[in-house]
């Protein structure tokens, strides 16, 4: 898309000048480190901005994509028109009652080691999923057994009135976020997560970084967490392990250009230092088409494709 002086200007009024960036590299803002340029990168600083910044996009028919850390994402090597979002600055945490409340941007590895911190348990499956708060409920984040519905309480959300031009902010119980295995609402319906509420035990200190240590242990020993990668590529399909069905089809390394999959865990691709997005999706396309051809089960992935 054309990005006009005019058009700079209207952002530079809504959110700064310090937050935004022109054809900016999405190779710097994924966990996978591949991607083209973003015609328009922008950081809003809270939540008002955010939510004026979304009105305005939509306003003036310029496409818009919200991310959070870029953990679960590939990027066309193409880039993305319009404008991308980034959540990082909506970062804070407080504890309000009995309830820990945190923005979208929070990270939620930092926001199980900050609940661990006060001495709240449930978070610790948390401890190394690179992703943020908004990236979580969207996608119903886990691990070991852990799921972030299993501790949320409620969301608010940013929804748009077509008709009065305008946005509101509701509040989503936790029924009403339609959660299963990596799936909310937020996948379903134009909703923007803006916040959620955590629902918390207290436990001895000792037993919460006893579990924490637990699990980064067992990533250390089992992900590839030295190679760029988006985690776990691939959904569990019902009744069977993804990483050994890809490793008895004899594909533990298989590589296409600077994508691989790992042999450390063959649930992972790996970006060796030169992988474009292409590389990416013709790995996971092999890997897909292997599998049914010997199993007959279909694999879904999980990581989510963006841009042009």
């Amino acid at each position: 898309m054309s990005v006009s002086k005019n058009l700079i200007e209207q952002i530079f009024t809504l959110i700064g000048k310090d937050n935004l960036k022109i054809n900016e590299p999405m190779r710097l803002h994924t966990t996978f480190q591949v991607g083209g340029p973003a015609d328009l990168y922008l950081t809003p600083k809270g939540i008002r901005q955010l939510c004026a910044l979304l009105l305005w996009l939509k306003k003036s028919q310029i496409p818009a994509f919200v991310i959070g850390r870029g953990s679960n994402l590939v990027v066309s090597d193409k880039g993305i028109r319009g404008a991308v979002i980034n959540t990082d600055k909506l970062n804070r945490i407080r504890l309000k009652d009995d309830l820990i409340q945190a923005e979208c941007g929070v990270n939620l590895s930092s926001l199980s080691k900050w609940s661990a911190k006060h001495r709240f348990t449930g978070l610790e499956f948390a401890c190394g999923i690179p992703g943020s708060i908004g990236g979580a409920v969207y996608m119903n984040a886990g691990a070991y057994d852990g799921e972030i519905s299993q501790v949320l309480e409620s969301s608010r959300v940013l929804v748009f009135d077509d008709e009065k031009e305008t946005y509101r902010i509701i509040n989503l119980n936790w029924d009403e976020h339609a959660f299963s295995y990596r799936h909310s609402i937020f996948q379903d319906k134009p909703l923007i997560h803006l916040s959620s509420s955590f629902r918390l035990k207290t436990e001895q200190p000792e037993k919460i970084w006893a579990a924490i240590e637990s699990y980064t242990r067992a990533r250390e020993e089992k992900q590839p967490l030295e190679f760029p990668s988006a985690g776990s590529v691939f959904r569990r399909p019902q009744g069977y392990y993804t990483a050994k069905l890809i490793e008895e089809c004899g594909l533990k390394g298989f590589r296409i250009g600077g994508a691989a999959v790992s042999e450390k865990h063959c649930g992972f691709i790996i970006n060796l230092g030169n992988a474009t997005a292409q590389d990416i999706c013709k790995v996971i396309e092999h890997i897909q088409e292997t599998v049914y051809a010997k199993f007959g089960v279909t694999l879904q992935t999980e990581v989510k494709f963006i841009g042009e």
